[in-house]
């Protein structure tokens, strides 16, 4: 039985992680942390666990950790993250971090996009992105697991076949999502409160988004040479869900039947990726792992329609699929 300690468990992830352990045959919940301001019984802090989990949430106590947990969900947010990871993986735990500090393996460009000086360097250069679909046995037996953002993991999902093929050019990739109101967090900025979010849609980050040089890196890995990529992120007035359309330029002719090929041989056996026959919705994937892809073909583009829960394979589901390989389980446990 894996011991599941959930660090900085107030907050939106730290509430998916909850409820996909409590459904895991093989992994129970030890400890669970937050700041001292948020702490308390979990059923008071989120109430749908009241009769379901009888765990405090409480502030972060090393000594305690390290004789309790062997894993540990790093729930915390980008820049704090790498304040305590380093912590963590010194008490000899398993570390999945839900933050971007570990994800950029370029340092200048983690900083220039989050406007920090990153001060874990040497864990950085360990660290595995946490994409099983395509670095599972990088995943497998790693210490450090840099769970992927949620709007890389529906783009990079819809792509990566394109990519590594090499069927498309690497210059020209457009990206355009839209994500649900949770997707800014448990304490999001006036912008995204109800009164502006109801019955209103809005583009943010134009240019700049952070998922962006993510997004890049990892879609080079794939293709073996540099992409770039235009990344327009939304925001939609719905509580969950990434829905992403991306848009490439063939380097030659594909038919239909050929990109249908692809996509069903690709991801053949990866049990949380499904390929359908029509665009998806975001309630298609709603409080599942699961990504709904549709490939097609649009005046001689390929346009690629992806669909996630961003709380769950965007997140949280994802962050316990890594810890199911880490661990040699069957990689669905827990996950719906």
């Amino acid at each position: 039985m894996i011991r599941v300690a959930i660090i900085g468990a107030s907050g939106y992830t730290g509430a998916e992680s909850i409820e996909i352990i409590l459904r895991h045959s093989e992994a129970e919940m030890v400890y669970l942390t937050a700041l001292p301001e948020e702490c308390g019984a979990v059923g008071e802090v989120f109430p749908q666990f009241k009769g379901r989990c009888s765990l405090q949430i409480e502030p972060l106590d090393f000594d305690k950790l390290s004789d309790l947990a062997d894993a540990a969900l790093c729930c915390l947010p980008h820049k704090v993250s790498m304040g305590f990871v380093p912590k963590l993986l010194n008490a000899g735990l398993k570390v999945i971090d839900f933050s971007a500090d570990y994800r950029l393996k370029d340092v200048e460009v983690y900083e220039k996009f989050y406007n920090v000086k990153h001060i874990d360097t040497t864990n950085l250069a360990r660290a595995v992105f946490g994409l099983p679909e395509l670095f599972r046995e990088q995943i497998r037996g790693a210490d450090l697991i840099a769970n992927p953002g949620c709007y890389p993991t529906g783009a990079l999902l819809a792509i990566a076949p394109l990519l590594e093929k090499a069927l498309v050019e690497t210059d020209s990739i457009i990206v355009n999502a839209v994500t649900g109101i949770s997707g800014a967090g448990r304490n999001p900025s006036s912008k995204f409160h109800f009164p502006n979010m109801n019955e209103n849609l809005f583009a943010y980050g134009i240019g700049t988004h952070r998922h962006m040089p993510e997004m890049e890196q990892i879609a080079g890995e794939v293709a073996g040479s540099q992409v770039q990529i235009l990344f327009q992120p939304h925001a939609g007035p719905f509580d969950r869900g990434i829905l992403s359309t991306v848009y490439c330029q063939p380097k030659g002719k594909v038919s239909g039947e050929k990109l249908a090929d692809l996509y069903n041989d690709f991801y053949a056996d990866e049990p949380f990726v499904q390929i359908v026959n029509n665009a998806p919705g975001v309630k298609d994937v709603c409080g599942t792992n699961y990504c709904h892809i549709f490939a097609t073909i649009v005046k001689g583009r390929i346009v690629i329609f992806s669909a996630i829960d961003n709380l769950v394979k965007g997140a949280s589901g994802q962050a316990i699929q890594n810890m199911n390989i880490v661990f040699g389980l069957d990689e669905t446990l827990g996950l719906v």
